[in-house]
């Protein structure tokens, strides 16, 4: 076994990640825990500053409820994601995040965010939930706070989490995983863990190659932990069937909320036409979700898809024309002119706050969004339960919201005593974006405090033995390397192992053909994902094979673990749904349909000690 220092870290609640939902649970668990003497411990993979989805900035709040004005309601909110999600949402989670909301935004701006205002001092909205920010430093802004709720002394930063600890009776009470810049091996011992380590990206074939093999709409370096940990720690999972694909600039993955909502731009095929109203009539199949206002996001997605079939492309965004059209509002000439520079500005910042390679990309096709459209395109499907997605972890509800069904243990906990969970981790609760996914991080990090305090003696401990066999398997990949690698003239190609990027290349292709990615126009069939899962398992047997010439390359194997035990999920709970519901996001060509039997969470489970996956139905359980 590789020369690796142990390093035991006991504590009382362990944070995995990093992220917004990290960030939430730090600042809040730090609070209740000095209360109680506790200790609160954090540890991501990255560096908090620039950690999680948030990582390269935004340029708009995604959830702003607006309660306090009265210009929503909590109600409001859950029908806006009941409807977008077709039906299938935990409204009582949903409510929970948004009557937490506006607090945590408002924690941001004190913070120091910059929130724009309006000549009244209002905040300026780019839609009805949105707020516009300069939000380049957004994620520091938010991560000081956190660090100083902590301290230094209690985070660790540069440490990849690999597996839960979990004692005899099912608890979970630690996490094991290794620096990716030390030859040190970490356990954390805790009474309570909450895992937000993000979503899954890089599960499917990216439509970029070459030297933009990385470039994606979600953050390349998010790989699916949370679903690996909740599920290997025995969680049920619901949705994981529900991914999202984004539509947005192509090539750099550029936002478009704010050409829609802000400059209200029109989304046209090459031939002019407006798909959102000459593809109509297909909205009318997708009753009631099709008939709501505004269209549920995959519905959107769609129809431009139709139009993309029937070979009207290349789709574009008219940015000429919204720009333009704003500025021509402006009765006089010299002002209509300075008005165009700065909706330019505008145009321009909104991706350098979030997104700069596609102002690169702008900028190196001569594009100037004044003048001419840019192409939009769907990205490739990623797993997320904090955007439009809603895959992740089956959690309790608040007691004061959620029907009994729904609630067993303080919110936001697993079906596993002592596991939390939060943002990409948490299922069934979409639209909660970065705020949001802050906000539930407060939900479970206060969750997680009252769990540690009623449960002061802890849960079970796990054997010194079960740890090492852990440590073992998990720098396994070095031993191999160092063992096989002189046996070939090129180490890439070896009979004993596989490196992780080829690894990844077989599970892009693999989903990509059998499980509705790109180059199947996101369709899939139960043959199809039969013959997937069939493929999938002997890459499961060669990822027992997997190897690692560095610490770098350690971290991309189990990367990958992670995203393969999430794609298994994802198969298998597409195929257990035997209907469409969510086209634009997938479409099953066998089950073409919607199907009012089906308005039901499809849930899944992994028994830790079989290996058995078990699947079920969970009844949707209105609460608004």
């Amino acid at each position: 076994m590789a020369n690796f220092e142990t390093v035991e870290v006991n504590t009382d609640i362990l944070i995995c990640g990093g992220g917004m939902a990290a960030c939430g649970a730090a600042v809040e668990a730090a609070h209740w825990a000095k209360k109680h003497n506790l200790k609160v411990t954090l540890v991501d993979k990255a560096a908090m500053d620039r950690s999680g989805a948030v990582a390269m900035g935004l340029s708009a709040i995604n959830q702003y409820v607006d309660v306090n004005t009265g210009a929503n309601t909590i109600k409001d909110y859950v029908e806006y994601v009941r409807n977008d999600l077709m039906g299938i949402t935990r409204e009582d989670l949903v409510a929970n995040i948004a009557r937490h909301v506006d607090s945590s935004v408002h924690l941001f701006e004190k913070w120091g965010l910059p929130i724009w205002k309006d000549a009244d001092g209002k905040y300026v909205h780019e839609g009805r939930w949105q707020l516009m920010i300069n939000g380049e430093s957004y994620k520091i802004i938010v991560a000081e706070a956190a660090k100083n709720a902590l301290g230094d002394e209690n985070i660790y930063e540069r440490v990849f989490i690999t597996e839960p600890l979990i004692d005899d009776a099912g608890h979970c009470v630690g996490a094991v995983g290794f620096s990716i810049r030390e030859n040190k091996f970490y356990v954390f011992k805790a009474k309570a863990v909450i895992a937000t380590m993000g979503g899954a990206v890089h599960v499917f074939k990216p439509r970029s190659s070459g030297e933009g093999l990385g470039r994606s709409w979600y953050p390349p370096f998010n790989s699916g932990a949370s679903a690996y940990f909740t599920i290997k720690a025995g969680a049920e999972m619901t949705c994981q069937e529900v991914r999202f694909i984004p539509v947005r600039f192509k090539d750099a993955y550029g936002p478009v909320g704010a050409w829609f909502l802000l400059f209200k731009a029109r989304a046209t095929n090459a031939l002019g036409e407006v798909y959102m109203q000459t593809r109509r009539p297909e909205l009318e199949k997708w009753k009631p979700y099709g008939m709501v206002k505004p269209v549920p996001a995959n519905l959107r997605n769609w129809l431009m898809m139709l139009d993309v079939m029937e070979g009207k492309g290349p789709i574009y965004m008219r940015t000429d024309e919204a720009l333009q059209k704003i500025s021509d509002a402006v009765p006089d000439e010299k002002e209509r002119k300075k008005k165009l520079k700065e909706l330019e500005s505008e145009a321009w910042e909104d991706f350098l706050d979030m997104t700069i390679s596609q102002a690169i990309l702008w900028a190196a096709t001569n594009t100037f969004p004044e003048k001419a459209p840019s192409e939009i395109a769907a990205c490739e499907p990623y797993f997320i339960g904090s955007h439009s997605g809603a895959s992740g972890a089956w959690v309790s509800g608040p007691e004061d919201i959620a029907p009994k069904e729904y609630c067993w243990g303080p919110p936001n906990m697993t079906t596993v005593e002592g596991l939390f969970t939060a943002g990409d981790g948490s299922g069934a609760s979409s639209h909660k974006f970065s705020s949001g996914s802050h906000a539930e991080g407060r939900i479970a990090g206060k969750g997680a405090v009252r769990w540690a305090v009623e449960h002061p003696g802890g849960n079970g401990g796990v054997p010194a033995a079960t740890i090492e066999e852990l440590k073992e398997r998990i720098l396994r990949p070095i031993d191999i390397f160092k063992k096989h690698a002189g046996e070939t003239t090129d180490a890439d190609i070896n009979p004993n192992y596989i490196r992780p990027k080829q690894y990844m290349f077989r599970l892009q292709k693999l989903m990509d053909e059998y499980a509705g990615g790109v180059s199947t126009n996101f369709m899939t069939s139960e043959p199809l994902m039969v013959k997937g899962l069939e493929l999938l398992d002997f890459l499961k047997e060669d990822a027992e094979k997997l190897a690692a010439e560095d610490l770098h390359e350690l971290l991309r194997c189990w990367e990958n673990v992670h995203r393969t035990w999430q794609a298994e999920a994802h198969i298998r709970t597409m195929m257990f749904r035997e209907e469409t519901r969510w086209p634009g996001y997938y479409f099953r060509s066998d089950k073409p349909e919607m199907k009012e039997d089906w308005k039901v969470f499809a849930n899944c489970k992994y028994d830790r000690k079989t290996g058995d996956w078990e699947m079920m139905k969970r009844d949707i359980i209105p609460t608004y």
